[in-house]
């Protein structure tokens, strides 16, 4: 690890341990945590940021660890592919920690959520039947329509009910009917919902013998993610938000009773072979074993360093902790809205990490924050709000008074 690497990491360790176990506050916050992340912050200064569930705020961190990835491209050429790999390696075994994967290889990196799903269903040599949510995120979304379209899958979408809901027992009905594979998100990207009773939803997956794979895009690091105790087959997800490791370093996980050999995908590539860097080609190509046969071609290697820092401090942090802190802001956010007249969602343990206030104008409602200083975003009649560590009780108050002023 490069010495500049070292320090971030020791700064990070620091300003976590220094808040000593417990709740966390905004006082403490503030005086540890806050200085981790001083560039973002100097730039929006002079506005409120609650759009955290959209693109995460990056640390200070992500600027050296991105440079230590170009600078092994300057200093070693091609040799630089050893600090890559081992970069590549460690990306994983700390996502393989977040998710609570059984081992690294599990972690497949992607440079996006799509690609994950890609790779999974050109994994099936006839027609599958697929059923989904038409709660899933354009990402995901695009994918299977496209595929449904061209023949390549059955698709089954399940329907929300009132207010854009899903119920579980749509989901069971559809998966019943017959599937071989379902795509779910654990948390749904418009208004928030936690989607419940997800072991039973896998467990009748299986019944029905199909596979599932699961978004977790809004979901990790917003609450604990046992991907080994859910028993899924697949997930999908990546650091744009709450990992706060930005756009294309992305992953798929594969549970290890799909690495055995007997699951191969049309999206391969020379990475995925036993022994890349030795230019053998056997006939059949030969895969590395467990998850690195579904490497693809040359990987991108700086988005690994880019998603470091995010990653540590994550773990840092603690997933629970942080759940707790979430909860709390997005409690005292709700209060202050509906004191206003709003009619709002958030705050409760079968949400996500952002608050929604439902509404017709949601969308110039978020252009007219905007104006305001304030920085949100809407789907549809969703506008969302999303505090995060850094956010203040001054700045929930701030966007509750902007708010109030234009609606409801």
């Amino acid at each position: 690890m490069a010495a500049s690497t070292a320090r971030d990491t020791d700064a990070i360790h620091v300003a976590v341990a220094a808040m000593g176990p417990g709740p966390l506050t905004e006082a403490a916050l503030q005086r540890h945590v806050a200085p981790l992340f001083s560039r973002v912050r100097a730039a929006f200064r002079d506005r409120v940021y609650l759009a955290n569930h959209s693109l995460g705020r990056p640390l200070d961190a992500v600027d050296d660890d991105v440079r230590e990835g170009t600078a092994s491209w300057f200093t070693r050429m091609g040799d630089a592919w050893d600090a890559w790999s081992t970069e590549m390696a460690a990306y994983r075994g700390r996502l393989a920690q977040l998710l609570h994967a059984p081992r690294a290889d599990c972690v497949v990196p992607k440079t996006s959520a799509g690609q994950g799903l890609r790779a999974i269903l050109n994994t099936y040599d006839v027609i599958p039947r697929v059923v989904a949510t038409r709660g899933e995120f354009d990402s995901l979304d695009v994918i299977l329509r496209e595929y449904a379209l061209r023949g390549r899958i059955a698709l089954t979408f399940v329907e929300p009910r009132g207010e854009g809901q899903f119920d579980t027992a749509d989901i069971l009905r559809a998966i019943g009917g017959g599937t071989d594979l379902v795509v779910l998100s654990q948390v749904i990207f418009s208004t928030g919902q936690r989607l419940a009773d997800l072991p039973d939803i896998v467990v009748a997956t299986h019944r029905a013998g199909g596979r599932l794979l699961l978004d977790v895009y809004h979901a990790l690091g917003v609450f604990p993610v046992d991907v080994t105790a859910l028993d899924v087959d697949f997930a999908v997800g990546g650091s744009y938000k709450y990992l706060r490791g930005g756009p294309g370093a992305c992953y798929l996980y594969l549970h290890p009773r799909h690495l055995d050999g007997s699951l191969r995908t049309l999206d391969t590539g020379w990475f995925a072979k036993r022994d890349p860097f030795a230019y053998v080609r056997p006939d059949p190509p030969q895969y590395a074993t467990g998850g690195d046969a579904f490497l693809e071609s040359t990987p991108p290697v700086l988005p690994l360093y880019q998603a470091r820092a995010g990653q540590i401090f994550t773990l840092n942090m603690g997933v629970d902790r942080t759940r707790a802190h979430s909860l709390g802001m997005q409690q005292r956010l709700t209060g202050l809205l509906r004191e206003r007249g709003f009619a709002v969602r958030g705050g409760t343990d079968d949400r996500g990490a952002f608050v929604v206030v439902v509404d017709d104008r949601a969308e110039a409602w978020t252009r007219q924050l905007d104006d305001a200083g304030i920085v949100t975003d809407a789907r549809g009649r969703y506008l969302r709000l999303c505090p995060d560590i850094l956010t203040s009780e001054a700045e929930l108050a701030a966007a509750a008074d902007a708010l109030a002023a234009i609606g409801p």
